[in-house]
């Protein structure tokens, strides 16, 4: 079973290490003790807590895609017919290609904000 370390949770959930300890503390996210006495969150434990709060309502957003990414507009370039449309959205960086037409429709400019809503039939998994 795969484990992560508190600083290692956090990052995945995008919280600090503190507020991982306030829910080990808190009993909302189960840790254990490794060998030398650190907390450590099973890798199932935070995988279901992850899925508890972050699982969106079905159609709650009136869509069938259901990976929406909220960032900043930081970068658009501006083609004859398209538009490359670069979003920070938290540590992940979304760059996708619309037409010119959308991107001067939803007036996308960098410090913009914007929701990368990505629907695909073809998706890589892979393992750091």
């Amino acid at each position: 079973m795969h484990t992560y370390r508190m600083g290692d949770a956090a990052a995945l959930l995008g919280v600090s290490a503190d507020t991982v300890r306030r829910l080990v503390d808190g009993g909302k996210l189960t840790a254990e003790r490794d060998g030398t006495g650190h907390r450590i969150i099973p890798g199932p434990a935070l995988a279901a807590y992850a899925r508890q709060v972050h699982r969106t309502k079905p159609n709650a957003t009136g869509t069938s895609a259901r990976n929406r990414l909220s960032g900043i507009v930081t970068d658009v370039i501006l083609g004859d017919v398209s538009a490359q449309v670069e979003i920070q959205a938290g540590p992940f960086r979304v760059v996708a290609t619309v037409s010119r037409e959308s991107a001067e429709e939803l007036a996308l400019e960098p410090g913009v904000p914007a929701v990368a809503v990505i629907k695909s039939t073809n998706v890589v998994v892979d393992r750091p």
